[in-house]
């Protein structure tokens, strides 16, 4: 029964792919946008994500709220962009209660893809690589490496949850993890990002670095008090926290231009 379940959930995730990839090619008018989203999603820039949400007026909510869902499954940007362009737009505190429950939908359409397509879908929807290095925080942390990422805004949204549809971690463990785990950051980032102007690129990039000293802390006492066999992975997996945390400064610069000029 629980085979026929997953070849059943197989062909209707297939059916939808292969309609996606038809609409996107076959009507110009879905290709000219999703060439736009695509344009906006290399510029790192939040501006340009705030701008095209509310491009949309009445249907701008929608816009986001579908947008944060496809950047998870798709896309490697980390949401926060979109969640500061969400509090920039709406409001922080309505921004944040959209920003959450829109990646909380999108966690789970990724966990689901990931638990009914298998490894192979998921690695060619994020990277190889970068499965496997959340692969190692899962080994060495088990359920709590949910709890960590979400801390960690700069860690591609949908690998974790990729990641976790492919290990043996319940749906209703993941969800609850992830709602906790994303909710702090969520408020803040939205508070931050209704504040927002040229000049707070130092300050958001400090406040990014503190949420990651938080989650660091964590593995340290891991890598101290744990077995001495994770010690390699763990200074692995800091020499990676500090690689996306100057990404992440790089990210910012074009808002700091807007700003200056």
């Amino acid at each position: 029964m629980k085979e026929k379940k997953n070849w059943l959930g197989k062909v209707v995730l297939l059916i939808v792919v292969i309609a996606a990839v038809a609409v996107y090619f076959l009507v110009p008018g879905v290709n000219k946008v999703m060439n736009k989203v695509f344009a906006m999603f290399a510029s790192g820039d939040f501006t340009v994500v705030r701008d095209f949400v509310a491009s949309y007026g009445a249907y701008a909510a929608v816009i986001s709220f579908l947008l944060m869902i496809f950047q998870s499954i798709a896309a490697p940007l980390p949401a926060f962009l979109i969640t500061f362009a969400n509090a920039n737009l709406f409001g922080w505190w309505q921004g944040a209660i959209l920003s959450w429950t829109s990646a909380m939908a999108g966690a789970a359409v990724c966990f689901y893809i990931a638990r009914i397509l298998g490894r192979d879908v998921a690695e060619k929807l994020t990277s190889k690589s970068g499965l496997a290095q959340i692969d190692t925080f899962f080994e060495q942390y088990g359920k709590n490496t949910i709890l960590i990422c979400r801390l960690l805004p700069f860690i591609s949204f949908d690998i974790v949850s990729y990641a976790a549809g492919l290990t043996s971690m319940s749906f209703m463990s993941f969800f609850i993890a992830t709602g906790i785990g994303q909710l702090p950051a969520t408020i803040v980032y939205s508070y931050v990002g209704g504040m927002l102007t040229g000049g707070a690129k130092l300050f958001v990039t400090a406040l990014m670095i503190l949420f990651a000293l938080s989650a660091l802390i964590v593995m340290l006492r891991k890598s101290i008090y744990g077995p001495g066999s994770h010690k390699k992975k763990n200074r692995e997996n800091m020499k990676w926290i500090l690689t996306t945390i100057r990404k992440i400064w790089r990210s910012l610069e074009p808002l700091e231009r807007k700003h200056q000029s």
